[in-house]
């Protein structure tokens, strides 16, 4: 099954590129477009592991922090403000 894909613009470091083009010259990879594209869906599964264990980490000690909780933190921490999004 074939996906849809659209053509971006990115920018990266001119030594991450060069990197890139020796992985793609000795085989490793098949192209700097299809690094890029495994590169992303490494990270993008690895954020939503890291979410998965934040989850199960809050679900196991108790939950989101309580508001005092939270303003123990962000005081001990020296958070400015209030966050109003959670991080799972």
């Amino acid at each position: 099954m074939s996906m849809a894909t659209k053509k971006v613009t990115i920018t990266l470091d001119e030594s991450q590129l060069d990197r890139i083009r020796v992985l793609v010259g000795s085989g490793a990879a098949p192209s700097v477009s299809g690094f890029v594209q495994h590169a992303v869906g490494v990270a993008l599964d690895d954020v939503a592991g890291w979410g998965a264990m934040l989850a199960g980490a809050l679900r196991d000690t108790g939950g989101e922090l309580s508001a005092e909780e939270r303003r123990w933190a962000d005081e001990t921490l020296g958070v400015k403000g209030h966050r109003t999004t959670s991080a799972a």
